[in-house]
C-alpha cells in the first residue's frame, strides 16, 4: 500500500493508513503508483490530522481544559506515572510530560487523555509525536529559570516557526514568559497567534512571593499569571491557558479572567503519593466545573442582553 500511494513510511503514516484509508478507498490498491490514490491518501492524512487536532483542542474551545504537568525535565518514570494516573482519575482533560518517546509510550499505556510533550528543542518533538503525543508545548520554563536562563521574544518566535515547519498539523501551545513586562507578553502573544499557534500559555507563579498565608497567599501567588491571562485573552482570538501557581482556590478565577483552561504542575507533581495527587486534581477539576457553569450562564446572559 505504501509503495502504491507514495507517502512516507513512518509508523504514524502506516497507522493512519491502516485505520483510515481502506474504508475510504474501498478497494485494494494496485502496486503501480496512481496520482488519484496519492491525492486521496494526502487528503485522508490531512483529514485525520485535522480531526485529531480538533479533538485535542475541543476542551480549550469549550473553556474547560485542565492540563496536569509533570515537568519539562522530569524523567522519573515512577513520578510521571503517578502524575498521569492522577490526571486520568482526577478529572483532567490533558496531561503534559517531558519530551521523551519512552515517557509518551508510558503515558498512553496509562491514560486515554491527550498527551502533550514540552520542550524548547523543536527537533525533539517528532519522535515524541511518533510515539503517540498529540500536542506539543514550547514552554514550562521553570527549570531553566532556576539555572538563570531566560528566553527572549525573538528566541520563542524562532522556536515556534521551526516547530510549525517540522510539525505543521500538530496542535501547538507556546508559553509566554513572565520575565517580560505585561505589555510585552501581550505583544508576543499576538505575534504567536499570527504564526499559527493554537494555544497561548501564561505563567508567573515562580516570580510571586506571597506575603500572606492561607487563601490570601494562594491568591497572591496566582496574581501574575491571572493578570497575564486577563490581558492576553483580550488581545488574541485563540485559547489562553492560565498556568503556574494555581490551586483549587484560584483556578476558577483564571476562567473568569478569560482563560480557556488551566495548567497545574507543582501543586500535583510535588506531592508524595498518588492518592494525594488524585485528590488535588479532583479538587481543581471540581472547582472548574462550578466555574465553567457560571461562565456559560454569564455568556448566555450577555447574548440575551445584546439581542
Amino acid at each position: 500500500m505504501q509503495a502504491s500511494i507514495c507517502i512516507p513510511t513512518s509508523s504514524t503514516s502506516r497507522s493512519l493508513l491502516k485505520t483510515i484509508t481502506n474504508p475510504l478507498l474501498g478497494h485494494s490498491l494496485s502496486s503501480k503508483p496512481c496520482l488519484s490514490l496519492k491525492r486521496r491518501a494526502s487528503f485522508t492524512t490531512k483529514a485525520v490530522l485535522s480531526t485529531t487536532k480538533e479533538a485535542v483542542l475541543k476542551d480549550f474551545h469549550e473553556r474547560r481544559a485542565l492540563k496536569i504537568i509533570s515537568g519539562l525535565q522530569n524523567f522519573d518514570k515512577e513520578n510521571v506515572a503517578s502524575v498521569i494516573t492522577a490526571a486520568e482519575q482526577g478529572g483532567a482533560t490533558h496531561v503534559d510530560i517531558a519530551c521523551d518517546p519512552e515517557l509518551v509510550k508510558l503515558a498512553i499505556s496509562l491514560t486515554s487523555l491527550p498527551v502533550c510533550v514540552s520542550s524548547v528543542d523543536p527537533a525533539a518533538f517528532p519522535a515524541a509525536v511518533e510515539a503517540g503525543a498529540l500536542m506539543v508545548e514550547i514552554g514550562n520554563y521553570d527549570s531553566f529559570y532556576e539555572m538563570g536562563v531566560i528566553f527572549t521574544p525573538e528566541q520563542i518566535l524562532n522556536l515556534t516557526k521551526e516547530t510549525k515547519r517540522i510539525l505543521p498539523s500538530v496542535a501547538l501551545s507556546v508559553t509566554v514568559p513572565h520575565t517580560l513586562s505585561l505589555p510585552d507578553q501581550v505583544k508576543l502573544a499576538e505575534m504567536l497567534e499570527q504564526e499559527g499557534v493554537d494555544v497561548i500559555q501564561t505563567e508567573g507563579g515562580k516570580c510571586s512571593n506571597p506575603s500572606q498565608s492561607g487563601v490570601l497567599g494562594l491568591i497572591e501567588k496566582a496574581s501574575p499569571t491571572l493578570a497575564a491571562a486577563y490581558s492576553i485573552s483580550r488581545a488574541v482570538n485563540i485559547p489562553v491557558m492560565c498556568s503556574s501557581g494555581l490551586s483549587a482556590v484560584t483556578a476558577p478565577m483564571a476562567i473568569t479572567a478569560g482563560a480557556a483552561g488551566v495548567g497545574v504542575g507543582s501543586a500535583v507533581n510535588k506531592l508524595n503519593d498518588v492518592v494525594a495527587m488524585i485528590a488535588e486534581v479532583r479538587s481543581i477539576s471540581d472547582s472548574l466545573g462550578a466555574s465553567t457553569g457560571t461562565s456559560r450562564r454569564a455568556s448566555s446572559e450577555e447574548k440575551i442582553l445584546k439581542l
